[in-house]
């Protein structure tokens, strides 16, 4: 990721979080030092690490951050991830903010190298779709790339995709085509849904980069799949999760994309367990 985007991402996020001050803050003095051991509650695939000492490097220099695993890393429940020493104001006043973030970015994590291992095609690749949480489109997408996934297009600026409506207001895939291929320069890669037989035939003969077969099922995927010149990739995209993977795996589609990559995954469980280093804590 983009250190600097992130940086300015996450100075957001704490200032939403701190405010002002964190009042709770007022038990503790700048002297009271402290150390934090933060762990993986359960199996997982570690991801956006690198947050947590660049998260602190911005709300308080004198926290030591110690990375003790790094982003791809296969963790077991109670291993620890990082060690911090510093103000114990500082370390809580940013826990819940990285947790928080770090949890969602490894259960993304997560969950691609499950499908990644569970479709097991040196072929078809996994990727993941706009279907992202606002504001956290590029921490999740950094996150499906540290799970052995790839990305789709990150948004709207980047690709053109013609879906449905798009093809309905211009009057067909062909006319779709024609235009964007008229308007925009060579670099922008163009592709088309399709949901028909007839809809696949017309968009072969525009000549996308990609077609997507959208909603079909495997065994009418690996039928189109034969109709498609090597020289256009194929998307099988529509409801596909972990547990209806498998089915696609010998349709020789390219790429398949899921969006519940990022937007029906569950927190992995992290947590921050503080111990005291100086006893002025416990006397303020």
């Amino acid at each position: 990721m983009n250190r600097l985007k992130v940086e300015e991402a996450l100075k957001h996020f704490l200032i939403e979080d701190i405010g002002d001050r964190d009042v709770s803050s007022v038990l503790f003095q700048e002297t009271d030092i402290g150390e934090a051991i933060i762990r993986f509650k359960e199996n997982g695939v570690v991801a956006g690490i690198q947050c947590f000492k660049w998260g602190y490097g911005l709300l308080d220099d004198a926290v030591n951050v110690e990375l003790l695993k790094k982003d791809g890393d296969h963790v077991v429940s109670g291993e620890a991830i990082v060690r911090l020493k510093g103000p114990i104001a500082s370390l809580l006043s940013g826990e819940r903010v990285l947790l928080n973030l770090v949890q969602r970015l490894s259960a993304i994590a997560t969950l691609t190298a499950k499908c990644v291992e569970t479709l097991g095609s040196s072929h078809t690749r996994i990727v993941d779709t706009r279907k992202t949480t606002p504001g956290l489109r590029m921490f999740e997408k950094y996150a499906v790339r540290i799970g052995g996934g790839f990305n789709h297009r990150i948004g709207l600026y980047d690709a053109v995709m013609l879906k449905d409506n798009h093809i309905a207001a211009a009057g067909s895939i062909t006319q779709a085509v024609k235009k964007v291929r008229a308007t925009l320069g060579h670099m922008v890669m163009i592709e088309v849904e399709v949901e028909t037989e007839a809809q696949l035939h017309e968009a072969i003969k525009a000549q996308p980069h990609v077609i997507m077969f959208d909603n079909q099922t495997p065994e009418t995927m690996t039928t189109w799949v034969k109709l498609v010149p090597s020289s256009i990739r194929t998307e099988a995209s529509g409801g596909i999760n972990l547990d209806k993977l498998m089915a696609y795996r010998h349709t020789g589609v390219d790429v398949i994309s899921i969006g519940a990559l990022t937007h029906s995954v569950s927190n992995l469980d992290i947590s921050l367990n503080l111990t005291i280093s100086s006893k002025e804590a416990i006397l303020a």
